[in-house]
């Protein structure tokens, strides 16, 4: 249904499935020898490092202190507000793994794979190895490449920007928050089914203050308003309610004032 691709040299992730084991203080210390020795040579990255358990099979991940610091979250939890006695150490248990990856990556690195890059011929930008749509009017840079990622909390795929937008907002990540919608905006092709769900986990995890993804979705809906409507996943969900419908209302109801008052301003008539 979707090309889910994954490049390991794309990741500053150090992972493996957390068995007993793996809490022998030996291992460990090998972990964070393999993290430092992934750093590109002449890095002056010194502070300590600290690991994180990830997800319900407890995936393990490592960062330097001070990268962690851009994030208020990670800053407050390396202070000692989730480490374990005795050790850097933090458990996310309710985290994705996969987007997680991301987050370091972001912070490392200022952006994740797919990364965004500029086309200059063009004067546009795109998604990095992004697939070329046979839609001549789907111009550079769109296509399917990381856009969905299987939410083990939801049991089916999202498209991984929002999630990952959603992940930054958790952290206090502003700029991570900015780069995710921009991207997103540059995917195409992704079913209906997909967009809809995708939108419920926007309205469930990001606050009532912060408007930007969430009127993303309202905006690809009217936008996309013919093909929406003939969808029955469109209807199912309609019919089960929520915030998201309510708000796509407003947003129609808005839109169609505006259409009216354009004609209005031309030759004066009402609706």
């Amino acid at each position: 249904m979707f090309k889910r691709s994954f490049r390991s040299n794309d990741r500053v992730e150090k992972a493996a499935k957390l068995k007993k084991s793996v809490r022998d203080p030996a291992k460990l210390a090998k972990i964070k020898r393999s993290f430092e020795q992934s750093l590109s040579p002449g890095s002056s990255l010194t502070s300590p490092i600290v690991t994180f358990t990830v997800g319900r099979e407890g995936r393990l991940f490592a960062a330097h202190e001070d990268v962690l610091s851009l994030s208020p979250f990670f800053t407050a939890a390396c202070r000692g507000q989730f480490l374990e006695a005795g050790s850097k150490r933090i458990d996310l248990p309710d985290e994705e793994p996969e987007i997680f990856s991301c987050v370091l990556e972001y912070l490392y690195k200022g952006d994740y794979y797919p990364r965004l890059v500029h086309n200059k011929r063009r004067s546009s930008w795109e998604l990095e190895d992004a697939e070329k749509s046979p839609n001549p009017e789907n111009t550079g840079g769109r296509g399917s490449v990381e856009a969905t990622t299987y939410i083990s909390s939801v049991g089916e795929h999202l498209l991984k920007d929002t999630v990952i937008y959603c992940a930054a907002e958790k952290y206090g990540l502003e700029e991570l928050k900015r780069l995710a919608l921009r991207k997103q905006g540059l995917q195409s092709g992704i079913e209906v089914a997909t967009i809809l769900r995708s939108a419920q986990y926007a309205y469930d995890n990001t606050p009532d203050s912060d408007s930007r993804l969430r009127a993303h979705y309202l905006a690809l809906i009217i936008r996309c308003r013919k093909t929406f409507k003939r969808s029955g996943t469109m209807q199912t969900e309609m019919e089960s309610g929520g915030k998201l419908f309510f708000d796509l209302f407003v947003a129609l109801c808005n839109h169609v004032d505006d259409i009216v008052d354009m004609g209005n301003s031309r030759s004066p008539k009402t609706i």
